[in-house]
């Protein structure tokens, strides 16, 4: 049994949580925006700031929605860099944020404390059947003695040095942007050279497209888009991606092309939906 902080309550935080209290360790949770509910909390030590959640932790994960709220929780003096003790506190950074935010995580924590930066690939219900993939980044030592606790939410991989995770967690959005998008304009493709939704779907089910057309094809037919990754987070995560790939000398053509999918789901007034809204056409049946 470990203790466990989780700093950050969205819906990801409060899945992780569940799902390591379920798992027997002692876990201690504190929220950011708003108080937590004891509904998600059954079980959990409720900390009254980030520090206080940390100070007994061995494992202490942050999940939380940006850069900006990354470093409103860990500094200050009511911080995750507060509470966290050298040589016994590991911070597992599980956030997708910036390389740079990463960086500087790693300079504001103190001397001693372990840190992983840990983004997971997955949905709230990837985090209940254990099937999340984690993306591990820090020493091998310190992947090593934390992969058993993190492979409770689903495989692990160890992907390079602190900051690796980051990095790779960044590629694989891109990717599945890229495919929700070549998804999109082939549908588009389909219905105007005039083949039915349904045949179309069975085209594409002969491509590599063939997991993402089934996985998003229910959601288009009923023109429902229950939550599991909404529409606002996939944008600030595809302006990070491009905002990263700028800094560092990168041009990405089509992920610049990808953007504009999202953005029109977004004007449409569709950000809290599943970011598969971004493949919806107003007024177009899928079924």
């Amino acid at each position: 049994m470990s203790r466990v902080a989780v700093v950050g309550l969205g819906r990801m935080g409060t899945a992780v949580a569940h799902k390591f209290a379920l798992a027997g360790h002692e876990v201690t949770v504190w929220n950011r925006s708003r108080p937590a509910p004891r509904a998600l909390t059954d079980g959990m030590a409720v900390a009254s700031s980030p520090a206080g959640a940390v100070a007994d932790a061995d494992a202490a994960v942050i999940l939380v929605a940006d850069d900006t709220a990354l470093r409103d929780v860990v500094s200050g003096p009511d911080g995750v860099a507060r509470g966290a003790r050298a040589g016994v506190t590991t911070v597992m950074q599980m956030s997708t944020v910036s390389p740079a935010s990463m960086r500087w995580l790693e300079q504001e924590l103190p001397e001693g404390v372990g840190l992983l930066d840990a983004p997971v690939m997955g949905s709230v219900d990837a985090v209940r059947n254990g099937t999340l993939t984690i993306f591990a980044g820090g020493t091998p030592d310190l992947v090593r003695r934390w992969t058993p606790l993190l492979q409770e939410l689903g495989p692990v991989q160890a992907v390079g040095g602190t900051g690796s995770g980051t990095s790779a967690k960044l590629v694989a959005n891109g990717a599945l942007f890229g495919v929700l998008a070549l998804l999109g304009e082939s549908l588009d493709l389909a219905v105007g050279l005039g083949l039915p939704a349904p045949t179309a779907f069975d085209v594409l089910a002969a491509t590599p497209l063939a997991a993402q057309a089934e996985r998003r094809r229910p959601s288009l037919v009923k023109d429902a888009y229950p939550p599991r990754f909404t529409l606002d987070l996939a944008a600030k995560d595809a302006h990070l991606i491009l905002g990263t790939a700028a800094a560092n000398g990168i041009s990405l053509p089509l992920g610049e092309a990808t953007l504009t999918w999202i953005r029109s789901a977004l004007e449409a007034g569709r950000a809290g939906d599943d970011y598969t809204v971004m493949l919806r056409r107003p007024g177009r049946s899928y079924q």
